[in-house]
């Protein structure tokens, strides 16, 4: 049985708003895998590649990457630091066959509380990230919350699809 989502609350405030949002999709997202099989994980449904398993493992490498990374300045922990990112630029994606939901999910859950923990540690939404990009363009809090949503949700509807393929499963 699925889990109760958390709604965001209606008349929120700008950071309440974008952390209630965040918080939802990550549950969305976690409630697709909920009840599948290693195999089910790893079940491709269409042409793509994509499975809820190498979604769980991406979003959990996504989690690292902004908060520790980016807002941090900090470099990423295993396993993601051993990878050769040239080489295997799907590795996230790819490396999720035969993981059980369990160990996907408890590895999303410390990525999202470390990601909680920075989070509340950032007092203003306008402070800007430690590390930029390639051109070295900083982030801001609110930017990188904004991302996040726009990140889950695009890989909650995958989710979605990818779901109901399974075994029909339809829905938040």
């Amino acid at each position: 049985m699925a889990l109760p989502l958390t709604e965001p609350h209606p008349a929120p405030d700008e950071r309440q708003g974008l952390e209630e949002f965040l918080e939802y999709f990550r549950q969305v997202v976690r409630r697709k895998a909920e009840g599948l099989s290693a195999d089910d994980l790893c079940r491709k449904a269409t042409a793509s590649s994509l499975t809820i398993g190498g979604i769980i493992k991406h979003l959990t490498l996504v989690e690292e990457s902004w908060f520790v990374e980016v807002l941090q300045g900090r470099d990423l922990g295993e396993p993601w630091a051993g990878i050769d990112w040239t080489a295997e630029p799907d590795w996230d994606f790819d490396s999720a066959a035969g993981s059980s939901a369990d160990e996907l999910l408890a590895a999303h859950d410390r990525s999202c509380e470390l990601s909680r923990e920075i989070l509340a540690e950032a007092d203003d939404l306008d402070a800007l990230s430690m590390r930029g990009d390639s051109n070295g363009v900083k982030f801001n809090v609110r930017w990188i919350l904004i991302h996040l949503i726009e990140e889950y949700a695009r890989h909650a509807g995958h989710a979605d699809l990818l779901r109901e393929a399974i075994d029909g499963t339809r829905g938040d």
